[in-house]
C-alpha cells in the first residue's frame, strides 16, 4: 500500500521546485523579453561571534516552522479550498463498493455519498499506516483507543479532526462550533455526546518490574477510562480557568461589575483573578461578621466552615456569570490528544504538521507529476521500542522548553539562563548514556550511512541541541571553564549535529585564546604570560584539528584560518613552519556604481510586504533595456535595471538569487540525490530525500558527493548536465530546486565559464547545509565567454571558457545581511568575482 506524507504550502525560504518558477508561462530573465522568477526572501543567519557578549544561541537560521522534511520532499500541488472541494466531490461521487477506497480510509469503513472529508481521510490514513507497520510502539490501552476511534461515526470523527487541527488544550464554545460545522455535521449534539462519552480501557497486564522501569513515562500513560473530549462542567472550577475564555468585550462587562480595571485582556484577566482570590483569602482568615460573645470553639468552628466555603465562594458569582456568557464548552482530552500527536509523529517522521500538511497527503498522490526513479523504503524501525518513542517525545518537549526561555519570551536574563542550565543538568546523564549507545550501534550495527537519518529520532539529538544551548548560556554567564568542558564534550562525539561542529571549534578556540589562562584549575605556570602562551598553543591545535575535521563545514574555514595565522604570529612560530593559506585567500568584492532614474510615489509605501516597516523596494526606469508596449522605458526593479547595465557591458545573466544555483546543484547531483540510502525515501512522491534539509545528508553520501565534486573540479560539469537533461527533460521530472524553464544551453555555458574548482566549492557548501544556504545568494549571476570579452584567468590547466561574476544589488536603503556576507565569503574564497552594485539615482521622478 502506498505511503503518503504531508507538506504545507511552500514558504518563502523554500527552494523552487521543477514546476514552480516565478511564472509557469514565462522563462526566467536572461534578456529584456524574459520575466524574472519570483524573488525569494533572504533569511538571516547568525553564528558564534568573536565577542563573547554577542554570541548566538544557535548557528542556524530561524526558518519557518511550517515546513518539515516531508513537506519539503513533496511536489507543489494546489492545496487551496477549491482543490479540497474538488477532491471531496470526486470521492463522494464514487460508489460505496469501490474497493480502491481502502487506500485512503480504514479498510472496514465505507464511503458515505455526500460526506467525504479530506481531513478525516488523511487522519485515518496516518493511523492505518502506523498500526499496520509500527503497532509495537503502542500498548494495549492505546490500541483500544484506536479501536474505539474506528467505531466512531463519520460526523464524530470529522468534528474531532477539525478540533485536533486547532490549538492544543483550547476550550471551544459549542454554540460557535455548531454554527461553524452546520453544513458538515447533521446531528451535532450526537457527535458531541460521542466525544464526551466515558469509555473503559482494558486492565494493564504489565508486570510490577516493568512498571517500575517505565515510571519516567507515567505522565503519558492512560488510566482506566478515557473520553475523546472534556466537558467544561467537570473541568472549569476556578476564575483562573474561566476568565481567559472571554472575549475582550465580555471581560470589560464583567470588570465593570467587579469594579476592576485593565489596559488590555491580560490585565483584565489578572485583575479579576486577584479580586476573586482576595475575597477567598478574607474568608479563609475567618473575617466574617459574628457575635463577640461567641466562644472560641464556636469561632474556630466557623473559621473551619469558612475555609470549606472558600472554593465555593471563589467560583460562585463571577464563575456562574462567565459560564453563562460562554455557554457549554468542550475541549479535546489532553492524553488522547497527545496519543494522536504521537501517531502523527510516527507517520510524518516529524514533530510539526499543519492542516495543509494533512490535505497535501492525498492531493500529492492524485496530482499528475513525474517523479525520479528511486527505491522506496518506509522503515518500521525509526523507533525501536515504545520507550524510545516516548523518550523522544519528552526530549522534544525539553528542547521546546529551552527555546521558550531563550528565544520566545524576550531577554531571558540570569534567571532564564539558570533555568536552561537546570534543564540541561536534568538530562545530561541520559544524554551521555544515549550518545554512548548510539556510537556502539554505529560501530557494530548500522551499515554505512544507515544511521544518519535515524539519529534525528533519537532523544540524544534533542539533548545534544540542549547541550549546545547550555554552552551558549555558560558563555553568557562568563563561566568559561564549564563552557570549555562542555564544548570539548560536544566535539568528542561525532554523531549528533555534525553541522554545528564548525561553530563549536570556533568558540572553543576563542575561549582557549582569551579566557582559559585565567580560569585554568591546574595552571602550568604561575607566570601569566607563560600561562597565556600555553593556552594559545592549545587554541592553535584546536584550529588545526578543526580544519582537518571533515565535518567542519567550509563556511567556517576562513575564520579558523585567520585565527590560526594570528596565533602563529603571536607565538612566533618560524615562518617555514607557519601555515600558508594563500591558495584560498579571499578576493575582495568589487564596487560598482550604476546610475539611473528612480521613480517615487507621491505617497510612499510606509509598510513593507509583511506590514512591519518601510519597504526597501524601489522602482526604476529601464533606460538600457527594451521598451514596453507603448515604446517607453519600462518600469522595473533595481535588480532588473542593473541587469540591463551589465548586459550592455557584454554580460549574460539572470536575476534569480539562489534559484539558478539550486538548479545547477539539482542537475549536477541528480543521481547523488536519489542514490539509495536507508530510511530517506518513504513515499513514491518525493522530489528529494528526507535528509536533504538536515545535517545528515552529506555524511550519509560522503563518498558519492566527494567523487562528484572531483568530477566537477576536473571540468566534467557540462557532460553531467547534458546527460540529466536528455534523460529527464521530456518528463519534466519533479526535483527539488530544479527549474526546467532555464535554457539548458545557457546553463551549460554558465558552467563552462566557471572555474571547475570554484564550482565544486560552491556545490560543496550547498551539499553540507542545503537548507541554511538557501538565502543570501547574490541577486544577479552573470557570465561572459572569451568571445564576449571575458578576462583571462591565468590558469592554463583549467578548461573554463569565460568568467563568472555574482552581483549583489544595493539601493540606498539596503544593507548586507549576515547570510549575504557569508555567501560573498564563500564565492570570493573560491576565486569567483563578486560585485557590490550600488544603484544611485541621478534623477528622481514622480511615479503617477
Amino acid at each position: 500500500m502506498d505511503r503518503f506524507v504531508q507538506r504545507s504550502k511552500p514558504s518563502t525560504s523554500r527552494p523552487p521546485l521543477a514546476t514552480e518558477s516565478g511564472n509557469s508561462n514565462k522563462r526566467p530573465e536572461l534578456s529584456a523579453q524574459r520575466t524574472t522568477p519570483t524573488k525569494r526572501r533572504k533569511v538571516a543567519e547568525v553564528e558564534y561571534s568573536e565577542d563573547e557578549n554577542d554570541i548566538s544561541p544557535d548557528e542556524t537560521p530561524n526558518l519557518p516552522s511550517c515546513e518539515t522534511a516531508f513537506e519539503s520532499s513533496l511536489p507543489v500541488v494546489p492545496i487551496d479550498k477549491e482543490a479540497i472541494e474538488q477532491y471531496e466531490a470526486m470521492r463522494s461521487s464514487q460508489p460505496q463498493d469501490d474497493k480502491n477506497n481502502t487506500a485512503t480510509r480504514l479498510e472496514k469503513r465505507q464511503w458515505v455519498p455526500g460526506k467525504s472529508s479530506i481531513y478525516v481521510d488523511a487522519f485515518n490514513l496516518a493511523l492505518e499506516t502506523v498500526l499496520e507497520d509500527e503497532s509495537h510502539l503502542f500498548d494495549a490501552k492505546e490500541k483500544h483507543v484506536f479501536e474505539q476511534w474506528q467505531n466512531l461515526s463519520y460526523e464524530t470523527q470529522y468534528l474531532y479532526v477539525r478540533l485536533f487541527l486547532r490549538k492544543t488544550a483550547s476550550w471551544h464554545r459549542l454554540e460557535r462550533l455548531q454554527s461553524s460545522y452546520s453544513n458538515d455535521i447533521a446531528d451535532f449534539s450526537l457527535a458531541i455526546e460521542n466525544l464526551l462519552e466515558p469509555r473503559e480501557l482494558p486492565v494493564d497486564g504489565t508486570s510490577p518490574s516493568r512498571k517500575k522501569s517505565s515510571d519516567v513515562m507515567e505522565e503519558l500513560s492512560l488510566g482506566d477510562t478515557f473520553t475523546f473530549a472534556d466537558d467544561s462542567q467537570a473541568y472549569i472550577k476556578s476564575m483562573a480557568d474561566a476568565t481567559p475564555l472571554l472575549s475582550l468585550d465580555e471581560l470589560k462587562t464583567l470588570a465593570k461589575e467587579a469594579k476592576v480595571q485593565g489596559k488590555n485582556k491580560a490585565d483584565l484577566v489578572k485583575a479579576l483573578c486577584r479580586t476573586s482570590a482576595r475575597q477567598a483569602g478574607l474568608l479563609s482568615l475567618g473575617l466574617s461578621r459574628q457575635n463577640t460573645n461567641e466562644s472560641t470553639v464556636s469561632r474556630d468552628q466557623e473559621s473551619e466552615d469558612s475555609r470549606e466555603r472558600t472554593e465555593a465562594n471563589r467560583d460562585s458569582h463571577f464563575l456562574r456569570k462567565i459560564l453563562a456568557m460562554t455557554g457549554p464548552l468542550v475541549r479535546l482530552s489532553e492524553l488522547i490528544f497527545k496519543l494522536f500527536e504521537r501517531v502523527h509523529l510516527v507517520f510524518y517522521r516529524s514533530t510539526e504538521w499543519t492542516e495543509k500538511s494533512l490535505t497535501a497527503i492525498i492531493l500529492a498522490k492524485i496530482a499528475r507529476r513525474n517523479y525520479p526513479d528511486y527505491i522506496v523504503c518506509r522503515s518500521s524501525n525509526i523507533f525501536d521500542s515504545r520507550r524510545s518513542l516516548l523518550e523522544f517525545e519528552l526530549s522534544m518537549r525539553k528542547d521546546f522548553e529551552v527555546d521558550n526561555v531563550l528565544e520566545f519570551n524576550g531577554s531571558p536574563g540570569e534567571a532564564g539562563f539558570l533555568k536552561v542550565l537546570e534543564i540541561f543538568e536534568s538530562i545530561s546523564g541520559r544524554w551521555r548514556e544515549l550518545t554512548r549507545q548510539e556510537q556502539h550501534r554505529e560501530d557494530h550495527v548500522y551499515e554505512f550511512g544507515e544511521g544518519s537519518y535515524l539519529r534525528r529520532f533519537n532523544a540524544a539529538h534533542a539533548f545534544t541541541r540542549i547541550a549546545h544551548k547550555a554552552a551558549y548560556v555558560l558563555g553568557r554567564l562568563h563561566r568559561y571553564r564549564e563552557e570549555h568542558l562542555l564544548l570539548t564534550e560536544l566535539l568528542s562525539q561525532h554523531l549528533f549535529h555534525p553541522a554545528r561542529r564548525g561553530s563549536w571549534y570556533q568558540r572553543k578556540a576563542l575561549v582557549e585564546e582569551r579566557y582559559m589562562w585565567e580560569v585554568d584549575p591546574d595552571p602550568v605556570s604561575t607566570n601569566p604570560e607563560a600561562q597565556k602562551k600555553h593556552w594559545q598553543q592549545i587554541a592553535l591545535i584546536t584550529c588545526e584539528t578543526a580544519l582537518e575535521d571533515r565535518n567542519c563545514h567550509l563556511i567556517y574555514h576562513y575564520d579558523l584560518q585567520k585565527r590560526l595565522l594570528k596565533l602563529e604570529k603571536r607565538l612566533r612560530v618560524p615562518r617555514r613552519l607557519q601555515h600558508d593559506f594563500g591558495h584560498v585567500k579571499l578576493r575582495e568584492p568589487e564596487e560598482h556604481t550604476v546610475q539611473g532614474i528612480q521613480l517615487v510615489r507621491d505617497e510612499p509605501d510606509l509598510r513593507g510586504k509583511n506590514g512591519r516597516g518601510p519597504s526597501t523596494k524601489t522602482t526604476w526606469l529601464d533606460e538600457l533595456g527594451d521598451p514596453d508596449e507603448d515604446g517607453e522605458a519600462a518600469h522595473v526593479s533595481v535588480e532588473e535595471m542593473c541587469l540591463s547595465y551589465y548586459r550592455k557591458e557584454g554580460w549574460k545573466g539572470y536575476h534569480s538569487e539562489g534559484g539558478i544555483l539550486r538548479t545547477l546543484f539539482a542537475y549536477l547531483f541528480f543521481d547523488v540525490l536519489f542514490v539509495y540510502v536507508p530510511n530517506v525515501f518513504q513515499t513514491a512522491f518525493q522530489t528529494c530525500p528526507l535528509d536533504l534539509h538536515t545535517d545528515a545528508f552529506y555524511p550519509a553520501r560522503a563518498s558519492q558527493i566527494n567523487h562528484r565534486l572531483v568530477e566537477i573540479a576536473n571540468g566534467g560539469g557540462e557532460e553531467i548536465m547534458r546527460g540529466v537533461y536528455e534523460r529527464e527533460h521530456e518528463r519534466r521530472t519533479c526535483v527539488v530546486g530544479l527549474n526546467w524553464d532555464f535554457e539548458i544551453d545557457d546553463l551549460v555555458e554558465l558552467v563552462s565559464c566557471f572555474n571547475g574548482s570554484a564550482l565544486a566549492a560552491v556545490c560543496k557548501v550547498m551539499a553540507e547545509d542545503y537548507r541554511a544556504r538557501g538565502g543570501g545568494v547574490p541577486d544577479l549571476v552573470l557570465w561572459r565567454t572569451s568571445d564576449d570579452g571575458a578576462q583571462a584567468n591565468g590558469d592554463d590547466n583549467n578548461s573554463q571558457k569565460g568568467e563568472v561574476m555574482f552581483a549583489e544589488v544595493k539601493s540606498a536603503n539596503d544593507r548586507l545581511s549576515d547570510t549575504q556576507r557569508l555567501w560573498i565569503h564563500v564565492l570570493t574564497g573560491a576565486g569567483v568575482r563578486v560585485a557590490l552594485c550600488n544603484a544611485v539615482a541621478r534623477e528622481v521622478q514622480a511615479l503617477l
